[in-house]
């Protein structure tokens, strides 16, 4: 279609178009009667339309109500459904119910704006592939250093074994399990379509501090929680943030996250985020000043985890150069000014 022109020929720019653009009625004899847009038309298109249909904070406010009152229902389901008696079931049926209300309303919105559901960082054609796995190498090394770091300083302790037999083993998997929705969960909905759409609304890393400040904010819930625990939620996910912006999906970062979790929780048996997971490898413990071994929070409360992102972010950024998100998926076109913030 034809793009409205002005008298010299030239382009006219989007609201002048939109305001010259006639709108169509239908008359009494089967015609058609041209009209103008009343000044209110003109007003609320341009709050609500854009270039490519519906602005970007609108889509992602669409989103959110949907995934909010999808969030509702799971937690009325659960309240009558699973008894507290069966927690770490209940807590799996909750997370599992998160990861799905976050993943259903993106697959409408993707129909609705006629885009792949890849373009929001989960390509189904990677899943558990390359990055996945180097991405829960790197956090299991990561986490690591961050335990040595404290066991060196006197502050954490391994103790002795805790598990046995094939109550270790089921552990292990069961946890790796968990920790494995509640990664593709947090990731996908701070990281996923909220990224995407927030990136075309203000540009990439202005996006990534906003949905940085989110992530931190959902640890608010987590019983033990204080307020260098919700910094140091921030800062790690200023760092996935920077992954995606690498590797051009969040496969690497559900990897990083699902280890991350999985060894505080199980393996180093040391609080994770305000909490203490039953089912633990070790009698592990952590000794000394608060600002150090990160006291109720755990490691994610330690100084020493903003040192470890430091360094972190350092190799990353040496490891993977090159930007690759948002990645154009085929038919697709991205906004220039999304894309214009480096790195």
């Amino acid at each position: 279609m034809n793009e409205p022109k002005d008298s010299l020929g030239g382009e006219l720019d989007e609201a002048s178009a939109a305001s010259a653009r006639p709108a169509i009625s239908s008359g009494t004899d089967g015609g058609f009667e041209l009209t103008r847009l009343s000044p209110f038309e003109e007003r609320m298109q341009k709050i609500f339309l854009g270039r490519d249909g519906l602005r970007p904070v609108w889509r992602l406010v669409l989103y959110l109500l949907m995934y909010r009152g999808l969030r509702f229902c799971l937690f009325v389901l659960l309240a009558y459904g699973l008894p507290d008696t069966l927690f770490l079931w209940r807590q799996t049926a909750a997370e599992l119910g998160l990861a799905i209300i976050a993943l259903a309303p993106a697959l409408l919105m993707a129909r609705i704006e006629s885009r792949a559901f890849a373009s929001y960082g989960l390509p189904v054609g990677k899943a558990f592939g390359r990055l996945f796995w180097v991405g829960a190498l790197w956090g299991m090394i990561s986490l690591t250093l961050l335990m040595l770091a404290l066991r060196g300083a006197h502050a954490f302790y391994f103790g002795t074994v805790a598990l046995h037999g094939v109550r270790l083993l089921k552990f292990a998997v069961f946890w790796a399990v968990f920790f494995l929705i509640v990664g593709f969960y947090e990731e996908f909905f701070t990281r996923g379509y909220t990224q995407f759409t927030l990136t075309q609304a203000v540009g990439f890393w202005p996006a990534a501090v906003l949905l940085s400040l989110g992530f931190g904010a959902l640890h608010l819930e987590n019983p033990g929680e204080n307020w260098v625990g919700i910094l140091g939620a921030m800062a790690i996910g200023f760092f996935f943030c920077l992954t995606l912006r690498r590797t051009g999906n969040l496969w690497f970062a559900v990897g990083f996250h699902t280890s991350w979790d999985w060894g505080e929780s199980y393996f180093y048996s040391v609080p994770d985020s305000g909490g203490m997971a039953p089912g633990h490898l070790l009698h592990s413990s952590l000794q000394g000043p608060r600002w150090m071994t990160g006291g109720s929070v755990g490691p994610e409360g330690s100084v020493f985890l903003f040192v470890l992102l430091v360094l972190l972010w350092a190799v990353f950024d040496r490891a993977y150069p090159d930007v690759k998100y948002p990645a154009v998926q085929a038919g697709e076109t991205t906004d220039v000014g999304a894309t214009a913030l480096n790195p």
